[in-house]
């Protein structure tokens, strides 16, 4: 019964000691070419626009429909400034587009790390193959040198 719900973490603490999936892979070379260019404000600042706005538009529609009276009779009174409405929407807009994509950028720069990490740890526990042998296992022979071995199953022979 604690089997099924012990399996996500099975996984979790057995992630270090696989390779890493294509999608991961791909991520890996998506990142490497895009960090730097995410990584510009302006970039940031363009991309995340339609987040701010999604924020600022039911603003707008909400102090310009009249259904909060409190809010029509201060914005009709002569004490308003519709430019320092107009100035703080702005900034809403900023704030939120740059704040939201150098927040995004992070996650995928952790993500990105952890994968070259675990990259790392996997291609360290595996032995390479032209580490030198033990002494205490025989020598195996090099596949490439005598073209008279049969193939390895595991991978495709050169044509």
């Amino acid at each position: 019964m604690a089997l099924p719900l012990l399996t996500p973490y099975i996984r979790y603490l057995a992630a270090d000691q696989i390779m890493l999936t294509k999608e991961e892979s791909d991520f890996i070379r998506y990142w490497e070419k895009n960090r730097l260019r995410q990584k510009k404000l302006v970039r940031q600042f363009l991309v995340g626009i339609p987040l701010g706005l999604l924020i600022v538009i039911p603003t707008v529609i909400s102090f310009t429909s009249g259904w909060y009276k409190r809010a029509d009779m201060e914005a009709n009174s002569a004490d308003f400034n519709p430019m320092v409405l107009f100035i703080a929407l702005l900034l809403i807009v900023g704030f939120t587009a740059i704040f939201y994509q150098r927040w995004k950028w992070e996650q995928y720069e952790q993500r990105y790390r952890e994968l070259l990490a675990r990259e790392e740890r996997s291609s360290a526990a595996r032995p390479s193959p032209s580490a030198a042998p033990s002494g205490d296992t025989p020598a195996q022979p090099d596949p490439q040198a005598d073209p008279a071995a049969p193939p390895d199953l595991g991978q495709v022979p050169d044509q």
